[in-house]
């Protein structure tokens, strides 16, 4: 259980992570703090700038924290509220579907987050050596 926990945390995390990465460093592909800045302020969530650059370093201090198995409810926590920010503003409007740029996925995010912050980040991880 140990190692399937590990996994997800790892996966999940880092590339929550590194989604924030590109907000704010605009590294793999991302548009930086202006870029989606712009994008922020096109769907009302301002001054988009500082909300990029605010919601990136949650979802990079999130995914870390998720990752590493440090403060995991924490962790999940901001993953969570990125991912209802994400559906109320952008995805829920166009259904359930992913095909249809709907909330599957972040739903998803949901539920891996809080399913691993009430199991536990298992024996491999920051929280157990605390």
């Amino acid at each position: 259980m140990a190692l399937g926990l590990l996994i997800i945390r790892l996966v999940i995390g880092l590339s929550f992570a590194a989604h924030g990465s590109q907000k704010v460093f605009g590294w793999f592909g991302g548009y930086g703090p202006k870029g989606t800045g712009g994008f922020f302020d096109s769907i009302g969530i301002k001054p988009g700038v500082l909300m990029a650059v605010l919601a990136g370093l949650a979802e990079i201090a999130g995914g870390l924290l998720f990752a590493a198995g440090l403060w995991t409810p924490l962790g999940a926590a901001l993953i969570v509220l990125i991912m209802l920010g994400a559906i109320i503003k952008v995805h829920a409007k166009n259904g359930y579907w992913v095909t249809s740029n709907g909330y599957e996925y972040n739903l998803t995010l949901i539920a891996i987050a809080v399913g691993v912050a009430l199991i536990g980040a298992g024996e491999y991880s920051l929280d157990a050596l605390m």
